[in-house]
């Protein structure tokens, strides 16, 4: 909160921070094309996120979808033009940069709390669908936090599990982009990010060869993709 603001002055800092989550009430942004999916990802159940209300890190207890982060060291809203201090899509923007005003938090804490779009709202195709239902089974956190709670008892036979469910969401990913004539740039919204991305959250590492082979290491840093 910056007590000194009474209005935006369009320093940026906010876009630059973060990108946001979408709201239920956002999905017209995306039906009508204004967000594009792939301009999306999903964060779903179980997952470790960045909390940047509380400054926190924590696993989320709900799916959520959000824009991704422009590439590059500095993150930040991809809508955000930078040197012109604006923003592409400022009259479809979502509700939680309306409502976020750096000098008084009210409005965007109470929105925050609402229902936020997931990906049931937006998949209706029953196909598509039933890959989300079939990955969300074979994928899901818990079963991942399950295989990996087992390596100190079971070893081997507990990492060969976790293995699979890798290899498995590796090669969801371009099998269903190729069956159903979708972007590969969406894999990201329909089933989450790669685990392989975001398995460093139980402080294991994935290293993958040329060939295609991976390797399971211990990663230095245990945190969120």
């Amino acid at each position: 909160m910056n007590n000194q603001r009474t209005h935006c002055i369009r320093c940026g800092e906010c876009c630059l921070s973060s990108s946001p989550t979408l709201q239920r009430q956002d999905l017209h942004l995306v039906k009508n094309g204004w967000i594009q999916q792939k301009a999306l990802f999903t964060i779903r159940k179980g997952e470790m996120v960045r909390d940047n209300i509380h400054g926190t890190i924590a696993i989320t207890d709900r799916e959520m979808i959000k824009v991704k982060e422009r590439d590059g060291d500095h993150g930040g809203c991809p809508f955000f033009e930078e040197h012109a201090k604006a923003c592409q899509i400022y009259n479809q923007r979502p509700l939680q940069c309306v409502a976020l005003k750096c000098w008084d938090t009210k409005d965007f804490m109470g929105l925050y709390a609402g229902p936020k779009l997931v990906r049931d709202d937006l998949i209706k195709d029953d196909v598509l669908r039933g890959f989300v239902e079939v990955h969300e089974k074979r994928c899901s956190y818990s079963l991942m936090e399950s295989h990996v709670r087992g390596i100190e008892k079971e070893g081997e036979n507990a990492v060969n599990r976790i293995m699979e469910v890798l290899k498995f969401d590796f090669h969801l990913r371009p099998f269903v982009s190729r069956r159903l004539g979708i972007s590969d740039q969406e894999m990201d919204f329909i089933f989450g990010r790669p685990i392989i991305n975001t398995i460093s959250m139980f402080g294991l590492k994935v290293i993958q060869e040329p060939d295609g082979t991976f390797f399971l290491t211990t990663a230095k840093q245990v945190g969120p993709a």
